[in-house]
């Protein structure tokens, strides 16, 4: 084999593995992002409700 067809043997498995990481930290960070969409959803689910007259809605003219 020569020395420019082993250079591009070579360059191709790089770019093959730069490919494969990249595709691995997209999963994790979609999975991470999941958890915290999890976590956000069972801390907003834990929240008691509001007491009874107290609503969401602030009265700035007081």
């Amino acid at each position: 084999m020569s020395e420019l067809a082993g250079v591009a043997v070579a360059m191709k498995q790089a770019q093959t593995q730069n490919t494969a990481q990249i595709l691995m930290t997209k999963k994790a960070h979609e999975m991470d992002m999941a958890m915290i969409d999890m976590l956000t959803q069972a801390v907003e689910a834990a929240k008691p409700p509001a007491p009874q007259g107290m609503g969401l809605v602030l009265d700035k003219s007081a």
